[in-house]
C-alpha cells in the first residue's frame, strides 16, 4: 500500500528541503488566508515558480487557504482563486465552508482538502466532508490508531493525518486564547501562542504546553489503518527539520525503526510524545522547549543540511537509443506520461572498438545531479560506428532537461462566472434573550421567559422536557470521539422518544447526525460561522438559526445576509480552549476530581476548567463577556451562556440584562467592539 508523506513548506528554501529529501507533496500558504501568516509563504509568480519544480519531480502541491473569512474579503478570496487556478496548484486545504462554496462555484475542478480547523475528529465528521465535497479530511491531532482505523474504514475519503510536530494544546480549530487575550486569531492565521507561556496548574509550570508529536514509528500501523497521507508539521521551522522529518518517515515506511536523534536535535519540547496515538493521554505529554533544545540543534544541522544539497534522483525513465549509419542519433526519453526526443551530430565510422550497450549504458546512467534515474535503456546500436562520449553525455542532458521542461509545463484550471458580494441584509429587531446551562442546578425562578434554553444532552431528563417544551435546546457535546457515536445516536433516539424537538450542535459531524434523526437544528458559536456564505450554507444543512462565533465584531455582525436568525454569546466566561488531556490533570489520573479545576497566568488570573464526563475540558476566561448595558443590533437573539456561576448570580445577571443594567467588577467586551486581526 503506498502512501504520501506531505510536508511542510513556509518558504523556497523549506519546499527544496523537502522535495530533496524524497517528500510525495508539499503544503505552503499565500500571503493570505492560511494558517501561519507569519511565514515567508508564496504567491503570484513564487507560487507558479514553486509548482513548476515540485511538478518536474513529481510532486504536488497543496494550499492552504484555511482561515475564517468575513464579508469585506469575499471579493479578495475570489481573487485567490484565480491565482491559484493559474499556477496550477494540486488542491487547496480548506476551513471556512464560504471559501470552499467559492471554489466550488467558480473552480470546481479544484479538489478540496477539510482542513484540520474544522475539528473533524470522527466518522460523522468525515461523511460530512465527503457529502460537501471534500476529496480528503485532515482529521484531528487527538485520535488514536484506532479511533483512525474506524473512520478509515467507514468512509471513501482520503484520511491525512499528522505525523510528526508541534501539538496545540486544543483541539484545532477550536482555540480562541489567541483572541481574545491579544486579537490574534489562530482561526485567522495569527495566532501569538499563549499557551506556550507558564500557566500552572497547582505547583506545576507550562500546564498548557504539549510536547511535539511524532508517530513516525507508527506509520506501520497507519498504512494498515487505511491512512492516505502523512503530515509533518513546521511550516515555520527550519529547512532541516523540514528534511529530517521527510527523511525519518521514509525509513519508517520502508519498514525500518526511523532514528529520531537528529529530528528530536533539530527541533523538539523536552522530547517527543505518542501520547495520542496510543491512546495514552497522561502528564509526560506535556514539556516545553528549553536551552539544552535549543543548544542540540546547532550539532547537526550541518549533517543533515549536506544529505539534500543535490537533487534526490526519484523520477525514473526509460530511455531508446538509436545510432545507425547515414542517420542522426537519437534520444527518446519517457516517464511513462511524457515523451522527448532529441538528436545528435552523425556518427563516424569506429577506427577500433564501435558502440554497443555497455557503452551507452555507462553515459546514459549518469543523471547525477537531475530529478532522474535511468530505469531502463534500448538501443539499437551499429557496432561499426563511432559516437564520442561527449556527444552522448550532451544528448542525455538536453534529453533529461528537455523532459523537466515538458513535466513542469502549468496546466491552469478554469476559473467560471463572477463574484457577487452577498447585499446587506436589514438592520433586525431587538433580540431575544435566551439562556445556556451548564448543569440543572442553574436552574433559577425566572428562566422561563427566555426565549429557548440551552441544556447539556447529558442534564437533560424526563421532567424538563415537560417542563420547557418546546424552549428545550439540547445542546450536543462538542467533542464526540469514535468509539462514543453509537452511544451518542442511541441517547439521541431515546430522547427523541421522550419529546426532545431541538438540538444545538458545534461541528459539521454533529450537525449531520442530527439532520439524519429529523431533529430541529441549532447552530454552536463552535461553527466558526463569519460570513454570509457560511451562514446560508449551514442553512442549506440543515440549521434553523445559528449562535454566530464569538470572534466576530458588531460591525461585521450587521452586514450578514440571509434570511436564517442568527444570534451571538451576550454574557458568559468564555469558552477559550477545549482539550482531550486536561491541563489539570492529577498524576494519579481523574479519580478524585471533582470536574471543575483551574489554571493560573503570571498575573495571578485564574482560568476554570470544566470536564465533561471525563471526555474533555474546557478552560474558560476568567473574566465574563457582559453586553447588558449595550445596545446590539443585527441579531435576532443573545445567549448568555452560563458555566462557572451559581443559581444565584444566573438569576441575578438574567435580571441584570432585562434591565440594561451595567456590570458591576471587572469583564469584557470580547472581539465585539474590537478588530479581529
Amino acid at each position: 500500500m503506498s502512501v504520501e508523506i506531505l510536508a511542510p513548506a513556509g518558504g523556497w528554501e523549506q519546499l527544496i528541503a523537502a522535495v530533496r529529501s524524497g517528500a510525495d507533496a508539499v503544503y505552503l500558504g499565500t500571503k493570505a488566508f492560511n494558517a501561519r501568516r507569519n511565514a515567508e509563504n508564496f504567491s503570484g509568480e513564487s507560487l507558479t515558480e514553486a509548482v513548476k519544480y515540485c511538478h518536474g519531480r513529481g510532486v504536488n502541491v497543496y494550499v492552504t487557504v484555511n482561515t475564517l473569512v468575513k464579508d469585506s474579503e469575499l471579493a479578495l478570496v475570489y481573487d485567490e482563486i484565480e491565482m491559484l487556478a493559474v499556477s496550477g496548484v494540486d488542491a487547496v486545504i480548506v476551513q471556512d465552508l464560504a471559501v470552499a462554496e467559492l471554489f466550488r462555484r467558480h473552480c470546481p475542478p479544484m479538489p478540496l482538502h477539510a482542513s484540520t480547523q474544522l475539528t473533524i475528529h470522527n466518522l460523522e465528521g468525515a461523511l460530512a466532508a465527503e457529502e460537501l465535497g471534500f476529496s480528503r479530511v485532515v482529521l484531528a491531532r487527538e485520535l488514536s490508531i484506532e479511533e483512525i482505523k474506524k473512520i478509515c474504514a467507514g468512509t471513501k475519503i482520503e484520511i491525512e493525518i499528522f505525523v510528526h510536530g508541534a501539538l496545540c494544546m486544543c483541539v484545532s480549530g477550536q482555540c480562541y486564547f489567541s483572541s481574545i487575550l491579544g486579537e490574534r486569531s489562530g482561526n485567522r492565521g495569527l495566532c501569538a501562542q499563549p499557551c506556550r507561556l507558564d500557566f500552572k496548574s497547582g505547583e506545576r509550570g507550562y500546564a498548557l504546553s504539549l510536547k511535539d508529536m511524532s508517530h513516525i514509528n507508527h506509520i506501520g500501523a497507519l498504512m494498515y489503518a487505511g491512512v492516505s497521507s502523512l503530515k509533518i508539521e513546521g511550516r515555520m521551522k527550519r529547512p532541516e527539520y523540514a528534511a529530517a522529518a521527510v527523511m525519518a518517515c521514509r525509513e519508517a515506511i520502508a519498514g525500518k525503526t526511523a532514528d529520531l536523534t537528529n529530528l528530536q536535535a533539530v527541533f523538539s519540547r523536552s522530547g517527543f510524545t505518542q501520547g495520542y496515538i496510543t491512546g495514552k493521554r497522561d502528564l509526560t505529554m506535556f514539556g516545553h522547549r528549553t536551552k539544552d533544545d535549543v543548544k542540540a540543534a546547532g550539532a547537526v544541522l550541518g549533517e543533515i543540511a549536506s544529505a539534500y544539497r543535490n537533487e534526490l534522483s526519484r523520477v525514473p525513465v526509460d530511455m531508446k537509443l538509436n545510432i545507425k549509419e547515414d542517420e542522426n542519433p537519437s534520444l527518446e526519453v519517457s516517464d511513462g506520461d511524457h515523451t522527448v526526443i532529441v538528436f545528435g551530430d552523425m556518427p563516424e565510422p569506429a577506427k577500433t572498438k564501435g558502440v554497443d550497450y555497455e557503452f551507452v549504458l555507462k553515459s546514459l546512467s549518469k543523471t547525477g545531479g537531475t530529478p532522474f534515474t535511468l530505469r531502463t535503456l534500448t538501443a539499437d546500436l551499429d557496432g561499426a560506428l563511432m559516437f564520442p562520449p561527449a556527444k552522448l553525455n550532451a544528448m542525455r542532458k538536453q534529453g533529461l532537461e528537455d523532459l523537466l521542461e515538458v513535466r513542469s509545463r502549468i496546466i491552469p484550471k478554469e476559473v467560471s462566472g463572477q463574484f457577487v458580494q452577498p447585499p446587506v441584509k436589514k438592520q433586525k429587531q431587538i433580540p431575544k434573550f435566551r439562556v445556556r446551562l451548564e448543569n440543572q442546578n442553574q436552574l433559577f425562578e425566572g428562566i422561563g421567559q427566555a426565549d429557548k434554553i440551552y441544556i447539556p444532552i447529558d442534564e437533560i431528563n424526563p421532567s424538563l422536557i415537560d417542563k420547557f417544551g418546546d424552549k428545550l435546546i439540547c445542546e450536543l457535546p462538542r467533542l464526540v470521539f469514535p468509539m462514543k457515536e453509537e452511544r451518542l445516536a442511541k441517547r439521541l433516539e431515546e430522547l427523541k422518544k421522550q419529546g426532545v424537538k431541538n438540538l444545538c450542535a458545534g461541528n459539521i459531524g454533529t450537525v449531520r447526525l442530527a439532520k439524519q434523526m429529523g431533529f430541529t437544528l441549532h447552530g454552536g458559536f463552535d461553527l466558526n460561522i463569519l460570513n454570509s456564505i457560511a451562514l446560508k450554507k449551514y442553512e442549506s444543512l440543515g440549521l434553523a438559526d445559528t449562535i454566530l462565533s464569538y470572534e466576530i465584531n458588531l460591525g461585521d455582525v450587521a452586514v450578514l445576509d440571509g434570511e436564517i436568525k442568527r444570534g451571538i454569546i451576550g454574557y458568559g466566561h468564555l469558552p477559550l480552549m477545549i482539550f482531550r488531556n486536561c491541563p489539570a490533570k492529577e498524576k494519579n489520573g481523574c479519580g478524585k476530581c471533582t470536574g471543575q479545576k483551574e489554571i493560573s497566568d503570571r498575573t495571578g488570573a485564574r482560568f476554570k476548567i470544566l470536564c465533561a464526563n471525563r471526555e474533555y475540558s474546557t478552560l474558560h476566561n476568567h473574566i465574563p463577556l457582559y453586553l447588558a448595558d449595550k445596545k446590539v443590533q443585527g441579531i435576532d437573539f443573545m445567549t448568555l451562556y452560563f458555566t462557572v456561576e451559581d443559581r444565584r448570580e444566573c438569576k441575578k445577571i438574567w435580571e441584570k440584562y432585562l434591565s440594561g443594567a451595567p456590570c458591576q467588577g471587572k469583564f469584557t467586551r470580547g472581539l465585539y467592539y474590537r478588530k479581529l486581526i
